[in-house]
């Protein structure tokens, strides 16, 4: 009998105590969500800063976003939808242009230029947090001029609002990623056709 006693032993749970990490400091931060709280596998917080912290925050916002765009414009050329007329003088045509990748790589470079200026002019002059301008948060790119009916949600719809657009962010990074290594591997992904 006291072997059997002894033995039970081996199945209970296990006393372990309470671990404290420098991710503590960011548990509270919008984007810790459980099950796996303030997740940092690569340890790019370890005795990280509130501003160490604001600057990778604001840098997964923008990934995410610009992610989200990509996601959907891959959905969308891939399902026939293209803009109308010519992309240069020689007569090709939107629809000429492939998707994906390879398409990417079918820009004329005047095309590729204009569009690599266009997006410098977003992010030097408007995609940016600019001080005194009642930001609220880090990625607050109202900067006083926008706002689409923020300032009428109440503090817990913002906070929601602010965590429903990470994990939008996070799982379009994934989503870009996985269509980008479908791409080169081939074949067909659901939904969104032969790749």
């Amino acid at each position: 009998i006291a072997a059997l006693i002894g033995s039970s032993a081996a199945f209970a749970p296990a006393q372990t105590g309470k671990a404290t990490t420098a991710l503590n400091a960011f548990e509270n931060e919008v984007g810790a969500q459980p099950p796996l709280g303030c997740f940092d596998p690569l340890g790019l917080l370890d005795d990280a800063d509130q501003e160490r912290f604001d600057r990778l925050r604001y840098v997964e916002l923008k990934h995410g976003r610009i992610s989200q765009l990509a996601f959907l414009g891959q959905i969308t050329t891939r399902a026939g939808v293209r803009l109308p007329g010519d992309i240069d003088y020689s007569g090709t045509s939107f629809g000429d242009i492939g998707e994906g990748w390879s398409g990417s790589l079918q820009v004329p470079v005047a095309g590729a230029l204009q569009i690599l200026a266009f997006v410098g002019f977003l992010e030097l002059g408007v995609m940016k947090d600019i001080e005194g301008t009642g930001n609220e948060h880090v990625g607050d790119f109202r900067n006083g001029a926008l706002d689409f009916g923020w300032d009428t949600f109440d503090e817990e719809t913002k906070l929601s609002k602010r965590g429903i657009e990470l994990n939008n962010g996070r799982a379009a990074m994934m989503g870009i990623l996985g269509l980008m290594v479908h791409e080169q591997l081939g074949g067909s992904v659901p939904i969104v056709g032969e790749l």
